[in-house]
């Protein structure tokens, strides 16, 4: 079993989806979908209202698991992935001032995390809480970022966390508290680094030439850290306005690492490699052109596929890896998150339609799109098996791309 299958395990043996990105925290699966769509669209297999939250929705098979807002408390929800019904849910109180924007309000950001028999949850005031999988039963909290402290967001805490051994890790923001690990039994921390101020991103683990590595994409770098201990391997500045970093990098083979942020914070990639006992960090390129505000991007072999933009428009762009090119740009695909199954891309725009296209050298290819939602429509689908859910802040329906 090679150093990658070993990190993946340390998530789950069994879950198809069990967190932010997916089963390889890239927002790509080798799932098998139907290759069109009739006009209406594929068959809807159940809608139900929800919660007000952009919360992701990761699944074990068997049941899909997300958050919502209820009054001034959160709620995780356990629901049927076959019907929708409800398993379990739990509520608490989730403190939350916000201050940033009245569109997302104390909404929970952070997808779930599957760790073991556990769920991992966190919410919009960086509360984190752990709960038995099967039952909801709370087991601990653990409060990341304190109220009173500096580093404190006000447009809320987003980062999803991601699990490594017997530890969950994530990152936190202040003196000390950059990063944070902790103990996935009991919620104590097992160790704490750095003075980073927290960018809204979610950390990845890579295999950096036979040794895990965590990436870390903060209000102002990139950086490298062991998990294990915390230590900080290499770091590079990457500033954007606000300290609005909030797209989770994106990790090849080719030890090429995408890094990508709107308001002034641009794009770049980075070359990493082991050099004895240090890693060596050479920069490939970087530019202003490619911004990725708040969704995410996919990489398919030697291209990163994702809406670029700031505050106004925001086109569907491809993006060539190795020279920052951008290849084209699609303006019929508004502001857009976005997953990848077997070569084509699943596209969810904000303003709730669906697209099912193949990417090509000029463009896309457009396979099928209906309109799923009437709603802000912010959340990254899921899919699990041939099963693809969705939310926006008001439902989430399940459709099927067999």
């Amino acid at each position: 079993m090679n150093l990658t299958a070993v990190l993946l395990a340390t998530v789950t043996a069994v879950a198809t989806w069990p967190q932010w990105g997916g089963p390889h925290r890239n927002f790509v699966t080798e799932a098998t979908i139907a290759s069109t769509w009739p006009a209406t669209g594929p068959a809807q297999l159940w809608r139900r209202t929800l919660g007000d939250g952009f919360s992701a929705i990761v699944t074990d098979g068997s049941t899909l698991y997300t958050m919502y807002r209820a009054g001034d408390d959160d709620v995780v929800a356990a629901l049927d992935a076959k019907t929708g019904k409800t398993r379990w849910e739990t509520k608490y109180a989730a403190p939350f001032d916000e201050t940033c924007s009245e569109r997302l309000g104390p909404a929970p950001r952070s997808a779930p995390l599957i760790a073991g028999n556990r769920l991992i949850t966190v919410s919009a005031g960086a509360l984190m809480h752990g709960f038995d999988l099967a039952t909801g039963q709370k087991q601990w909290s653990a409060v990341l970022v304190p109220a009173s402290s500096e580093a404190a967001k006000p447009c809320g805490y987003s980062t999803s966390p991601i699990a490594f051994g017997d530890t969950i890790i994530t990152t936190a923001g202040g003196k000390g508290r950059g990063v944070v690990a902790v103990d996935v039994a009991t919620g104590r921390e097992v160790w704490a680094a750095h003075d980073f101020l927290n960018g809204y991103s979610s950390p990845i683990l890579i295999d950096l030439d036979g040794r895990p590595e965590l990436v870390v994409f903060t209000a102002g770098e990139v950086a490298g850290i062991d998990p294990k201990t915390g230590a900080l391997e290499w770091s590079r500045p990457h500033p954007a306005d606000f300290g609005v970093n909030v797209a989770m990098p994106i990790w090849g083979e080719d030890h090429l690492l995408f890094v990508s942020s709107a308001y002034n914070g641009g794009s770049r990639v980075l070359k990493l490699a082991r050099d004895g006992s240090s890693v060596k960090v050479d920069e490939v390129w970087s530019n202003k052109r490619v911004r990725i505000h708040f969704g995410n991007a996919v990489r398919i072999a030697d291209r990163v596929y994702a809406s670029s933009g700031d505050s106004g428009t925001a086109p569907f762009a491809a993006v060539d890896i190795a020279t920052g090119d951008m290849l084209w740009r699609d303006r019929s695909v508004a502001r857009a998150t976005l997953i990848a199954a077997g070569g084509r891309l699943i596209i969810l725009d904000e303003d709730g339609n669906l697209t099912l296209a193949s990417p090509g050298p000029e463009g896309l290819t457009i396979h099928g799109r209906i309109q799923v939602f009437t709603g802000r429509s912010w959340t990254v689908p899921t899919l699990s098996g041939t099963t693809l859910f969705l939310r926006d802040r008001r439902e989430i329906v399940a459709l099927d791309l067999h």
